[in-house]
């Protein structure tokens, strides 16, 4: 069967799951969710150009367009695998709690400036994205990195099983979705099911920072290569511009700088870096990868709006991230400092002392004005009863409406959920 969709596949324009996006000739998937069944939009997506339906339902079946699979997901799924085993060359698989979509970048461009590189884009990294990665990799294609996103326990050894990665790394082991690991001894047991995929095969090959203990000690146990990096230290100097949210590094002589702020992106620079450097990229064209890099979509972007120098941070947060940024926002720079922070989510029973935390945590730092945004925010609250507290974010545009921010440092930063970036309409 897979054989099969492959060679209609190998015809097609491409996969679609969506049928808002079909593209002409797009092979089409329905994908059905808890409340719908995407069965029912097959007729749709072939008038808007698809060229086959992959359905798994045989009632909507009609002529040949229709192609009838058990599960339309894990047709999906194999498909994916069935491509990537086309393709003799590097994948490097990239999971970790925090820096999993920056460091995945870093290293797309420093790789870049060897081989043609594939990497995902954007957030695609569950076990729907992973798959249409995947199916994106065309031939000549000479490295693909694959960011591999996790809630629970097995979802990483389940992308692993469909990208069969030979290249790994773990960014860290954070305080990130503890409510679907089950605590952060789950989390570790969880990301670390990349290295038990990648101990099966002969020659793979991770690479680690020695400063994250328990990930080196299970590396080398179960991985014949491990390749190893320490931040910021040994090779590499850092530091913060006082005048503005950038990084300043040493790396083996050479003097540069990167639009990222915060020294928890020395790892994600230093990492990159590393796997650089072992495929063969020359420091000076890694160093000028770094330097030319400048996040997006929410992630550690400075933004510059009428007086106010803004950090939006907003794609998502967790206790780890969340506690980083709020430090080294608090310590860098002068002028006067305003934080905005929304609930961090996916916490379990955990959520009620992690924002407790959060809120004792921000009594300690030097801020002008705290603003708290969110149910869960409301344990911050308890801790610090100087801050601002909102229990939706309508209450503080209201707020921001009546007394506009001007001439501050700002961090915003909060879950995905809460979607913290849409108030920046509002300063």
């Amino acid at each position: 069967m897979i054989e099969q969709l492959y060679n209609l596949f190998l015809k097609s324009s491409g996969v679609s799951t969506d049928t808002r996006t079909i593209k002409k000739d797009n092979i089409w998937f329905a994908l059905k969710g808890p409340n719908f069944n995407a069965n029912k939009f097959a007729d749709q997506a072939l008038e808007k150009g698809a060229s086959i339906v992959v359905i798994d339902d045989a009632s909507f079946a009609k002529d040949d367009r229709y192609f009838l699979v058990e599960d339309a997901l894990s047709a999906l799924q194999q498909l994916a695998t069935h491509h990537r085993c086309q393709f003799d060359i590097p994948f490097l698989g990239i999971t970790g709690s925090n820096g999993k979509t920056t460091t995945k970048e870093l290293v797309r461009d420093v790789l870049a400036k060897k081989y043609k590189v594939h990497a995902t884009k954007g957030n695609l990294n569950n076990h729907i994205g992973v798959p249409l990665t995947l199916l994106e990799i065309k031939e000549g294609i000479e490295f693909a990195v694959i960011e591999m996103g996790a809630n629970k326990q097995k979802d990483i050894e389940e992308l692993c099983t469909i990208a069969e990665p030979n290249f790994g790394f773990i960014t860290n082991i954070g305080k990130a979705h503890l409510e679907g690991f089950g605590g952060l001894e789950g989390v570790f047991k969880g990301k670390t099911e990349m290295y038990e995929h990648l101990a099966h095969l002969e020659n793979a090959t991770v690479f680690v920072n020695t400063a994250n203990e328990r990930l080196r000690e299970k590396a080398n146990r179960l991985i014949s290569k491990v390749v190893t990096f320490y931040a910021p230290v040994d090779d590499f100097h850092a530091e913060m511009k006082s005048s503005q949210p950038k990084l300043v590094m040493t790396a083996e002589g050479i003097d540069f700088e990167s639009s990222l702020s915060g020294p928890y992106n020395f790892e994600n620079i230093c990492s990159a870096l590393c796997i650089g450097k072992h495929f063969g990229v020359s420091l000076q064209d890694a160093v000028n990868a770094v330097e030319a890099y400048i996040p997006d979509n929410n992630r550690s972007q400075v933004i510059e709006k009428g007086s106010n120098t803004i950090l939006l941070d907003a794609y998502n947060a967790n206790p780890t991230s969340m506690s980083l940024s709020l430090e080294n926002f608090a310590g860098q720079g002068n002028g006067r400092k305003i934080v905005f922070l929304g609930d961090m989510l996916e916490l379990g029973e955990d959520a009620q002392m992690e924002h407790e935390a959060i809120g004792k945590l921000s009594t300690t730092l030097p801020l002008d004005e705290i603003h708290l945004v969110g149910p869960l925010m409301k344990y911050a609250a308890h801790m610090n009863p100087e801050a601002n507290y909102w229990e939706s974010k309508d209450e503080l545009v209201r707020y921001l409406k009546d007394k506009p921010v001007a001439e501050a440092q700002i961090l915003i930063k909060g879950s995905r959920g809460i979607s913290l970036e849409t108030i920046l309409d509002f300063m």
